[in-house]
């Protein structure tokens, strides 16, 4: 058992958190990270209506009754809207969460203040997943539980600042009183040794998560993610002011072409499509669409449970420390 901030919040055998990912974490994939003693994430995005967000919710209830993690992400969408982000959590406070993870515009100024003191006065945790220290204070001084800090090495949307896992950390765990949780280039238990030394709570994860055997994408993908390095990712959308980073494939070449020559954002939009990228998880066409991972796939090198994942990962993250330990005598 570990004990740290995070385990204690949620009372949570391991430290390990999963992160959002648009299409994959469902009721199923959720509830199996959470049953080996994690904290799966339910992402919201994946519903349009109320009935099926609520109905999300209760059937991962159904399979787990571990804590678990729902992701909200605050950005521009041409499918979700502002109706939806107020909706997922007036939901979520009705249902009584664990917590949430807010990505994009805080959810005190996309929703207003009364949704945050909605999850507040529901028991629900709140986390902002962030990039810089001056976002962590923000969400500190709004009265968030926790700060997700999230270096340029991650896998979807890093911040436009470029700060690495290494440096943001320390920085934002010096700077708040909240837990902080790393977030981009872990994938081992010698990241998580890492991010508990530099002062953070846990780690969040979510490239390497898919390369597990519960996570419903074609084994091309999972296999794809074992062979690719981490100097294989790109980053992407700065033309747009989205900046996101993804696996380097054909599709992503095209886009940075189109961004390279001042292209307009209506030739990049069917690049990006979001279903685009559903059809790619389902078919294992690795170059269809964008595979949002990070530089942690450098350190994917097999396809376990989740289960064998997380234990593996506390084992090492016990070795690391133990030895780091011993070389300071």
């Amino acid at each position: 058992m570990f004990k740290t901030a995070i385990t204690e919040m949620f009372g949570v055998k391991y430290p390990i958190i999963c992160g959002a990912m648009m299409w994959l974490c469902k009721p199923s994939f959720c509830a199996a990270i959470s049953n080996a003693g994690g904290l799966g994430n339910l992402t919201a995005g994946n519903y349009e209506t109320d009935n099926t967000f609520r109905a999300a919710i209760r059937e991962t209830r159904k399979l787990t009754d571990k804590p678990f993690m729902v992701n909200i992400t605050m950005l521009p969408s041409v499918r979700i809207t502002a109706d939806h982000h107020k909706m997922y959590i007036r939901v979520c406070a009705e249902e009584k969460v664990d917590g949430i993870e807010f990505s994009g515009t805080p959810a005190d100024k996309a929703a207003g203040m009364e949704y945050i003191e909605m999850l507040k006065k529901a028991g629900v945790k709140i986390f902002h997943k962030v990039g810089s220290v001056r976002h962590a204070v923000h969400a500190e001084k709004v009265g968030y539980d926790g700060i997700y800090a999230a270096g340029i090495e991650e896998g979807g949307h890093p911040l436009s600042d470029d700060v690495t896992t290494m440096v943001l950390t320390p920085r934002i765990a010096e700077s708040v009183k909240i837990p902080v949780v790393t977030v981009g280039g872990v994938a081992d238990g010698r990241g998580l040794a890492a991010a508990l030394a530099l002062g953070a709570s846990g780690v969040m994860m979510a490239s390497r998560f898919v390369a597990t055997k519960e996570c419903d994408v074609h084994e091309n993908i999972k296999q794809e993610l074992v062979r690719r390095q981490e100097f294989e990712t790109v980053i992407y959308g700065k033309s747009i002011g989205l900046q996101g980073r993804g696996l380097k494939t054909k599709v992503l070449e095209e886009v940075l072409a189109i961004e390279e020559r001042g292209g307009a954002f209506e030739e990049l939009i069917p690049l990006l499509a979001g279903q685009k990228v559903k059809e790619a998880w389902e078919t294992g066409k690795v170059d269809y669409a964008p595979l949002m991972v990070g530089q942690s796939i450098g350190l994917i090198n097999d396809v376990p449970t989740c289960r064998e994942l997380m234990e593996r990962m506390a084992r090492e993250a016990r070795e690391q420390l133990s030895k780091a330990f011993q070389a300071c005598g």
